[in-house]
C-alpha cells in the first residue's frame, strides 16, 4: 500500500489487514472527532494510540473523514480516501479557517485543513491550537 503522504518526523502510519491510518501530529488540532467516533481504535491513553485492527475499515474511514485538521487519513484495501469536491472555506468562531475540498497548501495536495487565523501558530500555516491558549477572538465588522 503506497502512502501518498510520505512520513516525516511526526508522521506515522498504523496498519491492519485491509486498512491503514496515517497520523501527522503537527496537524492535529485535538478536535477529538476520532476519539469520540471510535474510542476503541483511537485511544490517547494507549501506546500505540491508534489500532486499526479494532474496527471495520469502512467505519474507520468514515470517522477519519471527520478529522477537521487533516491530521488523519485512511486507506481501505490499499486505496487512500480522497474526499475532494468543491473547495469550501469556513472561518470557525474565534478559531482557524476550516478548508475542505480539493486544494493545495504549501505545495501539497490537501482535502482537509485547519489554517491559522490568529497568527500565533508555531506550525504555520496549520493551526496548532495556540488561539485557545491565548484567548484569541476574531474581530467583528
Amino acid at each position: 500500500m503506497s502512502d501518498p503522504w510520505p512520513p516525516g518526523d511526526r508522521v506515522k502510519t498504523y496498519t491492519a489487514p485491509g486498512t491503514a491510518v496515517r497520523f501527522d501530529a503537527r496537524r492535529c488540532a485535538h478536535a477529538e472527532e476520532c476519539v469520540k467516533g471510535l474510542p476503541e481504535v483511537f485511544d490517547p491513553a494507549r501506546r500505540p494510540w491508534i489500532d486499526p485492527s479494532l474496527a471495520d475499515p469502512d467505519a474507520i474511514a468514515e470517522v477519519v473523514a471527520r478529522c477537521p485538521s487533516g491530521a488523519l487519513h485512511a486507506a481501505v484495501d490499499g486505496v487512500w480516501a480522497k474526499e475532494g469536491g468543491p473547495t469550501a472555506i469556513t472561518a470557525l468562531a474565534d478559531g482557524p479557517l476550516e478548508v475542505r475540498g480539493d486544494f493545495e497548501v504549501d505545495g501539497r495536495r490537501e482535502v482537509r485543513a485547519l489554517l491559522c487565523r490568529c497568527g500565533d501558530s508555531a506550525n504555520k500555516p496549520w493551526c496548532d491550537g495556540t488561539h485557545v491558549r491565548k484567548g484569541w477572538r476574531a474581530r467583528s465588522g
